[in-house]
């Protein structure tokens, strides 16, 4: 990839995310069916703890990466779940986009000095863990250097952006989520590894906004 397509997509991405979103529409593309069997109560969401997620794009060998982590089973809701950096917003955090940047750093190693923040996707409620939570889209400017903390993160995994464009990426099974199945989900394949939930109706906006920025990838 040449530096004027490199910069073009981040320019153009820039732009996109100033425009109305797609929000639940793309949400919904990845959405399980027991999700959409039930409706949210408006004030639920508004009385939910906040969070914040980084979507990361960097260019490594010439090919934009995002990356994803692995959590440790550790017997939660979304032990064993691959998601984007982030966490819970702390009271001394000044915006959720420091959250994002925060989180990103503490997990991973991702230094904020090397992070432009390119604007922010809708926000998404989680009822499992009564978060609501923003995605926020940025660009590395360097190559990262990743430092995972061993305590948050079982594996990083770099995620070529040409591989989440690919429709042959989106799959359905059904999936075993503590003692219930969950039938015909739609998730990410992502190097025989699952990505569902939360993180892959982030990930299916973020796409929609990919795409509609008309930028070459």
């Amino acid at each position: 990839m040449s530096l004027k397509q490199s910069h073009d997509l981040i320019e153009a991405l820039e732009s996109r995310l100033m425009l109305p979103l797609p929000g639940v529409d793309a949400h919904r593309l990845m959405m399980p069916l027991h999700r959409m069997k039930y409706s949210i109560d408006q004030e639920k969401i508004k009385s939910a703890r906040l969070g914040g997620v980084l979507i990361a794009l960097y260019l490594k060998d010439g090919e934009w990466h995002i990356p994803l982590t692995l959590r440790h089973d550790y017997g939660g809701v979304h032990s064993g779940q691959i998601s984007f950096p982030g966490g819970k917003m702390e009271v001394t955090d000044p915006n959720i986009e420091f959250t994002a940047l925060r989180e990103a750093q503490e997990e991973v190693g991702i230094a904020p000095d090397h992070v432009k923040l390119l604007g922010a996707l809708s926000s998404l409620y989680v009822p499992v863990s009564n978060f609501n939570v923003v995605p926020t889209v940025s660009f590395i400017e360097i190559e990262p250097r990743f430092v995972m903390d061993s305590y948050e993160v079982k594996e990083l995994i770099e995620v070529p952006l040409s591989l989440l464009l690919s429709n042959a990426t989106i799959k359905h099974k059904d999936l075993l989520v503590g003692n219930n199945v969950l039938k015909e989900v739609p998730y990410f394949d992502v190097f025989d590894k699952v990505v569902w939930g939360a993180t892959a109706m982030m990930l299916s906006e973020f796409i929609a906004v990919v795409r509609d920025s008309g930028a070459t990838v």
